[in-house]
């Protein structure tokens, strides 16, 4: 066409920086064989330590302590930027817990620090669970109790990921453990959704390395580790024409016709792209517009979901999906008989970062010595997560999970029932002490 009244907004063009693809910075993954490389006794080590063992055996002893914490903070809501509530019950709590460096950035990230004995030589390590839900404002949070199964939104994602993160602080306090260098304790905001991993992004935007070694908690059982970002480029797409009546009109551009054209081209083209080779997926995940069933709608919108952990093939899903939007305003402007042509906006609503980690790295060879410490196989797994942002730029990080069974993630009967629950809890603080190194005594 020669001038098609199509309209990127100016978060699109702020986000894809003027041009149509993203070059996402992907560092190289190291090659591993199928037997991983040992963490050369590290973690071994630290299991002969009669302090990790007091901080084991206090993390077992806390679990009534740690059941009573969930509650409690599960029941103060953390919608979707809106976490402001329940950060500043966990920076009270860091603060109670004995961290006198406590603080509440600019975007509500909670950063606690625990200083190591190396002082001005002392690099830093994060360990980081998220506050928010993907629950709106006035979900009732409400737990309910059934013996060991904890029911309510967002009590396993991520409130235990919470709890697990007070634990490890309070763990160390009990069996007086001491690092050489820090531990920086974070509750992050924005991870779930449109948040799009905006707490962590903030912490990376004002320094470009502020952490040698990234551990988020989050997620599944005490085996999986998160070791791949999954990326993702998320779009609000809406159509807009003069609308009117049904039969009146009739003949006038359809937004919902141009909205059904996208979905079908962008499948049909997208599926090959998804059909073999690292995973790649789309998905239309809400769908609205229209006044009556007698109009014609002036406005159709959807908002869309593109994710893989490999670089080409999230631009080959983005590439398909913007010439699909352009063929189907084409094509519904060219099927119109009367009344002005349609426009469409695109605004970009998220855009994650792929990236693989180093395989071979100490911190991914320390969690795993401490899983199979535990008689746990780890399982190597693709996600998105907070970690996303620092595979991303080539810092080491991985995702640990939160302890417990949890089920029905991001759904209103949500769940999560307290089974071997220490073991991720001790699984972290192995990786944790691993990363900062125990202090002599």
């Amino acid at each position: 066409m020669s001038a098609k009244p199509i309209f990127a907004s100016l978060a699109a063009l702020a986000l894809l920086g003027g041009c149509a693809s993203i070059d996402w910075p992907t560092p190289a993954a190291a090659p591993v064989e199928m037997a991983m490389p040992a963490d050369n006794g590290v973690v071994a080590a630290l299991l002969a330590e009669p302090r990790v063992q007091a901080g084991f055996a206090a993390i077992e002893a806390m679990r009534t302590l740690n059941n009573e914490r969930l509650v409690e903070l599960n029941e103060i809501p953390a919608p979707p930027f809106a976490e402001q509530a329940r950060g500043a019950e966990m920076a009270e709590r860091m603060r109670a817990l004995g961290l006198a460096d406590v603080t509440i950035d600019a975007v509500g990230n909670v950063i606690g620090r625990r200083p190591g004995t190396a002082g001005s030589e002392a690099r830093s390590i994060a360990v980081v669970a998220h506050l928010d839900t993907v629950f709106p404002e006035g979900t009732d949070v409400t737990v309910q109790r059934e013996g060991n199964l904890f029911t309510a939104p967002g009590i396993g994602d991520n409130t235990r990921g919470l709890v697990a993160l007070l634990s490890l602080i309070d763990a160390m306090n009990r069996a007086q453990i001491e690092t050489r260098d820090d531990v920086v304790f974070i509750a992050s905001v924005g991870e779930e959704g449109l948040g799009d991993l905006r707490g962590v992004r903030h912490l990376y935007d004002n320094d470009a390395s502020p952490y040698a070694s990234f551990i988020a908690i989050d997620g599944g059982e005490a085996a999986r580790l998160v070791v791949t970002a999954v990326g993702s480029i998320r779009y609000r797409v809406t159509f807009r024409g003069p609308g009117g009546h049904s039969y009146g009109h009739f003949g006038r551009a359809q937004p919902h016709q141009a909205l059904a054209e996208v979905i079908l081209r962008f499948t049909e083209a997208a599926t090959p792209i998804t059909q073999d080779g690292t995973k790649a997926t789309f998905s239309f995940g809400r769908v609205g517009g229209g006044t009556s069933v007698n109009s014609i709608p002036f406005e159709s919108w959807m908002e869309v979901d593109m994710r893989s952990a490999n670089p080409q093939k999230l631009d080959a899903l983005h590439q398909a999906f913007l010439s699909s939007v352009d063929a189907a305003l084409e094509a519904a402007n060219a099927r119109r008989r009367e009344g002005d042509a349609l426009t469409v906006d695109l605004d970009p609503v998220g855009s994650r970062p792929p990236g693989e980690g180093d395989l071979g790295a100490p911190l991914v060879l320390h969690a795993m010595a401490a899983m199979r410490a535990l008689g746990l196989e780890p399982e190597l797994a693709a996600s998105s997560t907070d970690a996303n942002i620092p595979i991303s730029r080539g810092v080491p990080a991985i995702t640990l999970s939160r302890g417990g069974l949890s089920r029905n993630a991001h759904a209103p009967n949500e769940s999560w029932e307290d089974v071997d629950s220490h073991q991720a809890i001790q699984i972290a603080l192995l990786v944790a002490l691993a990363e900062a190194g125990l202090a002599p005594e």
